[in-house]
């Protein structure tokens, strides 16, 4: 699995990004273009997966956009619990796990177990 942070910059007209603790770099007219590219620049890196991407606006003229490139089907990786444990074989070891427990349902409270009442 590869992460990838890029600053965004948006100078004179022209959309320009740099990988935050890397060497990938990008510009382009729009932001969405430089978007396209730098998801390109990721994958032409790593190409374990499939692509996940989120763009953040921080200023008009500047953003944060993250690439994820594999990572085990939506963002399952950042599950607690078993992402410590599994080995380098990934996909592999999560089909062979066991399945998870049932959750128990639990009763709500009610105001009227509290004691008080909101609109007392």
């Amino acid at each position: 699995m590869g992460v990838f942070t890029f600053v965004v910059k948006n100078s004179g007209g022209e959309w320009k990004a740099k990988q935050h603790e890397g060497e990938l770099e990008a510009c382009a007219p729009s932001s969405y273009e430089l978007q396209r590219k730098l998801v390109q620049a990721a994958l032409s890196s790593d190409s374990s997966g499939g692509v996940q991407s989120s763009y953040s606006p921080v200023t008009p003229s500047s953003s944060v956009f993250q690439v994820i490139i594999g990572g085990g089907g939506g963002g399952g990786a950042f599950v607690s619990g078993g992402a410590a444990a599994t080995p380098a074989g990934g996909a592999a070891a999560a089909a062979e796990a066991p399945p998870a427990e049932e959750k128990k349902e639990e009763k709500e409270e009610s105001d009227d177990d509290m004691g008080f009442s909101l609109f007392d």
